[in-house]
């Protein structure tokens, strides 16, 4: 009751910072809403390179898209400061409890009455609210602007919800107990080269965790990765300097490891049909250089962080031993369950694009999974279900950034385009990116791969850049107070990054367009 009672709260608060907002701007009539790119009839401009022209002019066409930005811009920030706002509230809290303590009140009694103030910036200081948060202020724009059902048929028939709804039924299924523990066999077997150290784990799932991600998709990846490492690493409580390089090295590694294959990772999956890459074109160009700038990002942090994990490794053998006995006598799951859950998690997989068919299937597993219960563990819908509210949110705002985007993408070279698609993807998922980059015409084969380059290197330098990020966030968050840093997740990231950008810099000049049948992908190799 005490968290319904907090988010009512904010939805109330912010509902009337929405009413405010929406009798302060005159309606103008509504057309096509968003306006389509087309429409603002500046060709002349893009082709002469006057980018800030371009810009002004769609501005002055429809004013709205400014007041879009800056809605999409304030939610980034608050990004940024959502851990110091939950620092707030919990000084807040525990001056209200000691000052209740004084007076004689039970602790009931305190756990009962929290604050109001502490309640908002409560809800305020949620990550994965914040873009839903700011949905309302973006509704009430919208219905000054345009009316009510501008508003509604956006929603409903322009923006795409099928990527948060997968996320949340692909999270669901990859963190059960059959399934984590396939994956940690799995890995376990190359944790053993390394005894199974601290260290040892740290690479194994840091390396295969990611690569995995090409057929099992991303955000299944990152949270078998996220979890294996929260049970093989996290909880040794490393400093905090390791603990942010990892989880940011993990982002990286992520965001590029579903580049082997055209289905895995959303950045390129919003170009996959478009640009008919297959396959083979996404591991000739894109996989190897992947797996490569990988190695070489964990194999730098391993050796700058060598002596902490040797004292990691010090922990009581006893101890360990003791914790290991128990856990594998606890969590022996049959053979024949573990290949039911891999099954649905096909299903979900190969029908990604169908939201009737994976729901359904979820439906079904979950009538499985209580049929099953003494081989389940607790299937908990609470943090995929604010993974997918983000990024629901995230997609909403992204929907009406295209006007300045595709422009901006379209002006520059094949290098400037992979920097600046680095650079946007941290301020606005990668997929997104990718997705307005297929509204640019007259777009070359090269420029098509220094921008989805430029997408997956930058996908782990925010908790927005990724889709997967999110579910990474939410399930390690706990191992760090106050939660997730921005900045420092950022610098985590950023060796990574450079290392990624580095390996992929290497536009291929000679490389065909797929969709020139006459070519082969042999010949885009030569």
């Amino acid at each position: 009751m005490k968290h319904i009672r907090k988010y009512l709260l904010g939805l109330i608060f912010f509902g009337g910072l929405s009413l405010i907002a929406i009798a302060s701007v005159e309606p103008v009539e509504s057309t096509t809403f968003p306006t389509p790119l087309d429409a603002y009839s500046d060709n002349d401009l893009i082709k002469s390179g006057e980018i800030m022209a371009v810009l002004t002019n769609r501005v002055g066409h429809t004013p709205f898209n400014l007041w879009a930005s800056l809605i999409f811009l304030f939610a980034i920030l608050h990004t940024f400061f959502a851990a110091k706002i939950l620092v707030i509230a919990k000084k807040l809290e525990q001056k209200n409890a000691d000052k209740m303590r004084a007076d004689g009140r039970s602790e009931e009694e305190i756990e009962h009455n929290p604050p109001f103030l502490a309640e908002i910036l409560h809800f305020f200081g949620e990550v994965e609210a914040i873009f839903g948060i700011w949905v309302l202020a973006l509704a009430a724009v919208t219905i000054s602007f345009y009316d009510w059902g501008t508003f509604k048929n956006y929603m409903a028939h322009s923006v795409n919800f099928t990527e948060p709804m997968f996320v949340v039924v692909i999270m669901a299924l990859a963190s059960t107990r059959p399934i984590m523990l396939f994956a940690k066999q799995i890995l376990g077997v190359f944790a053993a080269l390394g005894k199974h150290s601290p260290g040892a784990w740290w690479l194994s799932i840091l390396t295969i965790a990611p690569l995995l991600g090409s057929f099992v998709t991303e955000p299944a990846a990152m949270t078998i990765g996220a979890m294996l490492l929260a049970e093989q690493f996290y909880r040794l409580k490393p400093s905090s300097k390791l603990a942010y390089a990892t989880i940011g090295i993990l982002f990286v590694n992520i965001s590029v490891g579903g580049t082997i294959t055209h289905f895995a990772a959303p950045p390129v999956l919003m170009v996959a049909a478009k640009w008919e890459w297959t396959m083979p074109f996404m591991a000739i160009n894109f996989g190897w250089k992947a797996f490569l700038g990988i190695v070489i990002s964990n194999i730098i942090y391993f050796i700058a962080f060598k002596r902490e994990f040797a004292k990691l490794s010090s922990v009581s053998l006893k101890a360990v031993s003791l914790e290991e006995s128990n856990v594998h006598h606890e969590e022996t799951v049959p053979f024949w369950i573990i290949l039911v859950h891999i099954i649905f998690m096909g299903w979900t997989v190969v029908n990604a694009h169908y939201p009737p068919l994976f729901i359904g299937g979820f439906l079904f597993f979950l009538g499985f999974a209580i049929a099953t219960k003494p081989h389940q563990s607790h299937i908990s819908l609470k943090s995929p279900l604010l993974v997918g509210f983000f990024l629901a949110g995230l997609v909403t705002h992204g929907g009406l950034q295209g006007w300045w985007i595709a422009p901006v993408l379209g002006s520059l070279g094949d290098l400037p385009l992979m920097l600046m698609a680095t650079v946007l993807t941290a301020f606005n998922d990668n997929a997104a990116i990718t997705y307005l980059s297929t509204l640019v015409p007259e777009f070359t084969i090269t420029a098509k791969y220094a921008v989805v380059a430029g997408a997956v290197t930058g996908g782990g330098l925010t908790v927005i850049a990724n889709a997967p990020n999110p579910a990474g966030q939410s399930i390690l968050s706990k191992f760090f107070p106050g939660g997730v840093n921005p900045a420092k997740l950022l610098i985590g990231a950023l060796i990574p990054t450079v290392i990624l950008g580095l390996i992929f810099m290497g536009i291929p000049q000679d490389v065909h367009d797929p969709k020139h049948r006459n070519n082969s992908i042999a010949e885009a190799t030569e």
